[in-house]
């Protein structure tokens, strides 16, 4: 079978689940990956056949996207160049991470396309939405990257097709420690934000990973680091806790090395919002923005914090096993 794995790269979350899935699925398959997108912050450890441009959001500086960005990058002529001459028909089969160019090319082509995301899994009806439904937010989640059918991975099993998250090995080989640092990773403020907030909180240490800046830098007890995969690992299982955005992978790898998690979902993405739902049931704290009225509230959770209890085994060969053999059951039934 030959199949095309077609990953989402802006943010980190969607390369950290290919790290366990494309070598999992090339010992299965004959497999090509494709990854589109222009925020890409870490290396892929596996060999790229398609690096396209694709569509991306661009993260702002005021904690959301950026809306003129997002418009003024986005290459629309671009875009369907690369759906219209995508290869797409020499593939059996698509296994799409929320990527738009390989999900449409297949759509217009009628290349079988599942999606094997956290996406899918969030639109899934059985799973938590705020007290506010979105339906721009929902129809750009349901029409980015349409696929036939889904495999999702959500922070609880909510249905028989919504998986818990994939833990890469190298973080369940990791043995966590704690130190009195927490880990921030909030691609979508600027930097002197995060000197005015955290640093009026005194007796910890802030490791913020930043999008922001090229070089490490700090004023008092506030680091500030280029993002890379290495060392925001090594904080994060180091610390005592991670201040994040409402993503999927870093919240819950925090939580299975069993760190005390706290969230700021980005303002305008309705994904986020979403995830700051199902995280807040779990016993998350959820705060919406990062300001100074919100230092107590930071404040109360370093020192009264709880851990909520995960259970994330390590699946992820089987779900593949059962979604390949779900397909090849499929075509021989049509």
């Amino acid at each position: 079978m030959k199949i095309l794995y077609a990953i989402q790269g802006t943010g980190n979350g969607h390369l950290s689940r290919a790290r366990d899935i494309v070598p999992l699925l090339k010992q299965k398959a004959d497999v090509d990956v494709l990854i589109s997108g222009i925020q890409v912050d870490v290396e892929a450890p596996f060999d790229i056949d398609y690096k396209l441009r694709g569509l991306s959001f661009i993260f702002g500086k005021q904690g959301g996207v950026d809306l003129f960005n997002t418009y003024r990058k986005a290459k629309s002529m671009q875009l369907i160049r690369e759906i219209k001459t995508l290869p797409i028909e020499k593939y059996d089969l698509v296994l799409n991470d929320f990527e738009p160019v390989s999900a449409w090319a297949a759509k217009f082509k009628k290349v079988p396309c599942i999606s094997l995301s956290h996406q899918s899994a969030v639109m899934s009806e059985d799973s938590p939405k705020p007290d506010e439904r979105d339906l721009i937010g929902e129809t750009i989640l349901r029409n980015y990257a349409p696929t036939n059918g889904y495999c999702g991975f959500h922070f609880e099993a909510y249905n028989n097709r919504i998986h818990t998250p994939v833990i890469r090995q190298q973080v369940r080989e990791i043995v966590p420690s704690n130190h009195d640092h927490i880990t921030v990773y909030l691609p979508a403020y600027e930097n002197e934000k995060f000197y005015k907030v955290l640093g009026e909180i005194k007796g910890v240490q802030w490791n913020v990973f930043s999008k922001h800046c090229k070089k490490a830098e700090h004023k008092g007890n506030v680091y500030i680091y280029p993002v890379n995969n290495e060392q925001f690992l090594a904080s994060m299982t180091t610390g005592i806790g991670v201040l994040c955005g409402a993503g999927f992978e870093t919240p819950a790898e925090a939580l299975f090395l069993k760190k005390k998690v706290m969230v700021i979902p980005m303002k305008g993405q309705y994904e986020q919002q979403c995830n700051a739902a199902a995280l807040e049931i779990m016993g998350v704290p959820v705060i919406k923005k990062m300001k100074k009225k919100h230092v107590p509230k930071i404040q109360d959770w370093l020192l009264n914090g709880t851990i909520p209890e995960v259970n994330y085994p390590d699946v992820t060969s089987d779900i593949l096993d059962q979604l390949l053999a779900n397909h090849k059951k499929q075509l021989l039934a049509s």
